[in-house]
């Protein structure tokens, strides 16, 4: 904490970034010389596309807008002023979306208290939950870039035809649908024949990006928050992106490209209480999905507290982020971080996009494109298509039965042990529930439990969320990962309308599909399926929790 607070901090438009200089220090050569040598603020700055090498240039050329997104965004003011005008009867908004795309919203909602309803998962039971909670008082706002995402189309159908069987006319369900897409995108075409309304999202910024467009405004607008606010703090913060002292995105980058590059390369993201809630969960998909490829990457780690299991190792760097800090606080909340990040919510999403921009510089990568999410999502189509594969467990135990690679031991905790035994000192464990993030919600306990246990980075991933987040980097990073994925029984299905499939299948498609994927490069899996799922998750618990004994 020491060298924290002694060293220089690096601070503009209320945001301040504490420890950069001494991570930094810590690599052979100075990352951020590297970079002010080589005019990188000023480039990225005015957009240069060939920061990040010839193969990237050409999308990169197409992905830069985020640097001044917020300039346009304010376009959208009177827009949304006269849409939730229109709409002030409907008090209760779902919004429908995958990644980057609903991930900001709901961060901007959580930090400012407003009331937003996330629907990101294909779990049957939690759809069905959505679709039963306030229906006559809801607007549903549906987002995706192409909208080609089988869980926001899902939706889609669902939250349509459950206006219909309320009674409601074709008109009458229209209204209640605002679309946010790219302009001439497939879903802007599926909303011109429903006829609803559409916004229209900058088509230069990626979902990654994309908090201070369309995708994170319009649904926050329309919950009550006062997004003007998060545009000045953006514009605030964006006079410092060129500079090459009192930058503190210049910092942050170059502390996460220092690190990568000298043994760090796990971001375990700590909140440290002082007032933005969820905003790991949207620097975990910005960090995975940019950096995680060509077997290189950034892990992050959301870490549930200050003092959670987790959050410090020697190839972890520590970071915590929060609000303003009052005169006198010590960065971090309890906890000695590595680095601190502290300021508004606008500056945040901005500061954090161009540090990741930089970070890829740093690591040799394309920041804005996803190789490795095609993989799943291809598996899962051809699962709809042809129907789940044939599978046998090795072993039921209790309330579960498990799928482990033939020849490993033959109870519970004899797999568990051995998943665990696996994880060696540069790896990690990464658990994927496709569950309820509601009903099953005791299935995040997992994550601190397992990072004692191992001793190791742990992350924790709803499906399908965490496909369009660490999804990434489970392909396209370094191969030192092991997966314990886990699965629901369904007790009461629900149809896809106009599909041939239900959630349930879905949900276990996509599951699947995964698998397959991981399977492809060689990642060990281990399958937990809880035929009952309160007694399940209690039995793993249970049996993980005796380690500790």
């Amino acid at each position: 904490m020491t060298d924290l607070l002694a060293g220089p901090v690096d601070a503009a438009a209320g945001l301040a970034v504490y420890g950069a200089g001494t991570v930094d220090r810590s690599a052979p050569a100075p990352v951020r010389d590297a970079l002010l040598s080589a005019g990188v603020p000023r480039r990225l700055a005015q957009q240069d596309p060939s920061l990040w090498g010839p193969e990237a240039e050409a999308a990169a050329t197409r992905r830069l807008g985020w640097l001044d997104t917020h300039r346009r965004s304010r376009e959208l003011l009177p827009q949304l002023a006269e849409l939730m005008a229109e709409l002030a009867d409907l008090d209760h908004v779902v919004l429908t979306g995958t990644d980057g795309s609903s991930l900001a919203a709901e961060v901007i909602a959580r930090t400012l208290g407003r009331p937003l309803t996330v629907l990101d998962t294909t779990d049957p039971g939690r759809v069905r939950a959505a679709l039963a909670d306030r229906l006559e008082r809801t607007v549903v706002v549906v987002a995706g870039k192409s909208g080609a995402t089988v869980e926001t189309d899902s939706h889609r159908r669902a939250y349509w035809q459950a206006f219909l069987d309320a009674g409601m006319t074709e008109a009458e369900a229209a209204r209640r649908f605002v679309v946010v897409t790219d302009p001439d995108s497939p879903l802007e075409a599926t909303a011109t024949e429903m006829g609803v309304v559409v916004i229209p999202a900058d088509p230069t910024v990626g979902g990654c990006y994309s908090a201070l467009t369309a995708f994170g405004l319009v649904p926050a607008a329309l919950a009550g928050v006062g997004v003007a606010d998060l545009l000045d703090q953006a514009e605030e913060f964006a006079a410092s992106l060129a500079r090459d002292r009192d930058n503190p995105g210049l910092a942050l980058g170059a502390a996460l490209g220092a690190a990568a590059t000298t043994g760090r390369d796990k971001v375990a993201l700590v909140s440290d209480g002082t007032g933005l809630d969820g905003l790991g969960d949207w620097v975990e998909q910005l960090l995975a999905e940019s950096t995680g490829k060509a077997g290189v990457g950034l892990l992050p780690v959301v870490v549930e507290s200050p003092r959670a299991p987790g959050a410090t190792g020697p190839d972890v760097l520590t970071v915590s982020y929060g609000g303003a800090l009052a005169v006198g606080d010590v960065p971090g909340g309890g906890c000695a971080p590595d680095l601190a990040v502290n300021g508004p919510l606008g500056a945040h999403f901005l500061a954090w996009e161009y540090a990741t921009a930089l970070a890829g510089a740093v690591l040799g990568v394309d920041p804005f494109d996803q190789p490795d999410v095609a993989g799943s999502t291809e598996h899962t189509r051809r699962i709809l298509d042809s129907g789940p594969p044939a599978q046998t467990p090795s072993f039921t135990e209790g309330a579960i039965e498990v799928y482990a690679p033939p020849g490993g031991p033959t109870d519970l905790d004899g797999v568990l042990r051995q998943l665990v035994d696996g994880v060696d000192d540069a790896g990690y464990l990464a658990v994927t529930a496709y569950l309820d993030r509601s009903a099953d919600a005791e299935a995040a306990r997992l994550r601190p439990l397992l990072a004692t246990a191992t001793g190791r980075p742990v992350t924790f991933g709803w499906g399908p969320r965490y496909l369009h987040s660490t999804g990434q980097y489970h392909k396209g990073g370094p191969a030192v990962g092991s997966y314990l994925q886990l699965t629901g029984a369904v007790a009461v299905d629900l149809p896809v309308p106009g599909r041939p499939y239900t959630f349930g299948e879905l949900q276990a498609a996509q599951a699947a599909g995964d698998r397959r994927a991981l399977a492809d490069r060689g990642r060990p899996v281990l399958r937990l399926h809880l035929t009952d799922r309160p007694t399940g998750l209690a039995q793993l618990l249970e049996a993980i929790g005796r380690w500790r004994a």
